[in-house]
């Protein structure tokens, strides 16, 4: 079994991006995406990779401008991220057997299927989201919230506001209204493993672009469902039946399209794949032992 956490680099706008990436397993590959978020990195998918390893190589990858490297100051954009993925499954995981994308990282995994259709596999999309924080928070259009990216990324008050919106009180308090299930989930030690990722040189750029919309690969749900309908590939949808009703409504809605098979697990929020690994992996086996492997 292959046990091996290693860097990558990727060069955008002028600038190299260092990347932690983690490998485990043998067999076909499973290419695994965490969400986009402030306290997101590659190890959240840790619980499910190794409740996989047993049956499937399997590859888990941070984002840029996330994750727990340094991060050069970048005007992360949507065409980064699509860009970032196709590197992914032409260089570094090439054709993988099925991809598991989680939170935001289910819209960039939708748009890539549909320009290469194949690229991804089978795909597994874990409470998919389209929409950030903000803009679902308060129906309002991701261009109001573009004076809070301006004003993180400034050398002085930009430090300042992001730790406001990222100290212990505030993380923990969002992480049991939506990411969590269960309140005591969040230990003292797992709520420091988290915070550490937001202190992280650089964090507070990609983090207030995704919370305010700028991330945002769909400008609406129909355009969101649109592009899943088109998809070929089997697509299976994940969520928790605590899933904060927003949020829940837009699953709800992708997993009534024809060609998608939505599966609500009895607990979890937003983490559920964290929080709750083998009742997503047990899911989530029954997809890939669907039909033949490659």
């Amino acid at each position: 079994m292959n046990d091996l956490t290693k860097e990558i680099s990727w060069r955008w706008s002028g600038k190299t991006v260092e990347f932690g990436i983690d490998r485990l397993g043998s067999g076909p590959l499973v290419l695994l995406l965490a969400a986009l978020s402030s306290i997101s990195t590659r190890r959240e998918m840790w619980p499910l990779q190794s409740h996989l390893a047993s049956n499937y190589e399997t590859i888990a990858v941070d984002w840029p401008g996330f994750g727990d490297r340094a991060k050069p100051q970048v005007d992360w954009r949507p065409e980064a991220y699509s860009a970032f993925l196709d590197h992914l499954v032409t260089r570094v995981a090439p054709r993988p057997f099925a991809t598991c994308a989680a939170g935001h990282a289910s819209a960039y995994v939708l748009a890539q299927a549909v320009a290469r259709p194949g690229s991804l596999g089978r795909l597994c999309l874990i409470a998919p989201t389209w929409r950030g924080p903000l803009p679902t928070m308060t129906g309002k259009p991701k261009e109001v919230f573009q004076w809070i990216v301006r004003a993180v990324d400034r050398p002085l008050l930009g430090p300042i506001l992001y730790k406001l919106n990222v100290n212990p009180l505030i993380v923990r308090m969002m992480a049991r209204g939506h990411v969590y299930a269960d309140p005591s989930w969040l230990t003292a030690s797992r709520l420091a493993d988290k915070l550490m990722v937001t202190t992280s040189n650089g964090a507070r750029h990609a983090s207030a672009r995704f919370v305010t919309g700028a991330l945002d690969k769909m400008t609406s749900r129909d355009e969101f469902l649109s592009l899943a309908a088109h998809v070929t590939d089997p697509i299976l949808v994940l969520y928790g039946a605590a899933t904060p009703p927003k949020s829940k409504a837009e699953m709800e809605a992708l997993g009534g399209l024809k060609n998608v098979r939505a599966i609500e697990l009895p607990s979890g929020k937003l983490a559920v794949h964290e929080e709750f690994p083998i009742d997503t992996a047990s899911a989530l086996k029954a997809l890939l032992m669907e039909g033949p492997r490659r």
